[in-house]
């Protein structure tokens, strides 16, 4: 950020009186640019022991498997949100069950929220997708999954299923765990 959005003057960066972290501050008016992390919200949607993905028709990672999730927009609920992007991204309407994984990007300021849910009625690709399918778990395909939170929420769901108890998993992936999925390139 180099001008400020509330008066169009130079900001600088550095931590504010009374604030414990770097922020953007603008030298003409005096306003603090707080900048906070993007919610991630989408749904696990499931009909009997197959999981509904979406092939990404968009960067970054096109072509690869996703659990249909995107960014919350302001005025929307976490649920709004996973429903809305189910429906862009795969055509489909689902009855959810709840807060199924939490993860946090701290790396790249993002919070994922996923939903457990169920897949009523038809699917199809929307514009956002290549192809969408239903898996059963032996067919899933794992080399080609778009990120490592759609992974661990998988790992997650088949070992719960497993039990038939579905708690909410919190967790983290951190700079290096991207590494390892991703490659250093």
């Amino acid at each position: 950020m180099n001008f400020c959005s509330h008066c169009g003057h130079t900001v600088r960066f550095e931590i504010p009186s009374g604030d414990d972290r770097p922020r953007y501050l603008c030298n003409e008016c005096g306003t603090i640019h707080y900048q906070n992390p993007r919610i991630v919200a989408g749904t696990l949607p499931v009909r009997g022991s197959q999981v509904l993905l979406c092939r990404r028709a968009i960067p970054p990672r096109h072509g690869f498997w996703t659990l249909p999730a995107g960014y919350m927009e302001n005025a929307e609920t976490t649920l709004e949100a996973a429903a809305r992007e189910t429906r862009e991204e795969a055509c489909a309407e689902v009855d959810i069950h709840g807060l199924y994984t939490m993860i946090s990007l701290p790396h790249i300021n993002q919070v994922y929220m996923i939903f457990r849910a169920e897949l009523s009625g038809d699917y199809a690709a929307g514009p956002e997708s290549l192809e969408v399918a239903l898996f059963e778990e032996h067919e899933i395909p794992w080399d080609e999954l778009a990120f490592p939170t759609i992974e661990r929420t998988l790992r997650h769901f088949y070992a719960d299923r497993g039990q038939a108890q579905f708690p909410l998993h919190i967790s983290d992936i951190t700079a290096k765990d991207r590494e390892r999925y991703f490659g250093s390139a």
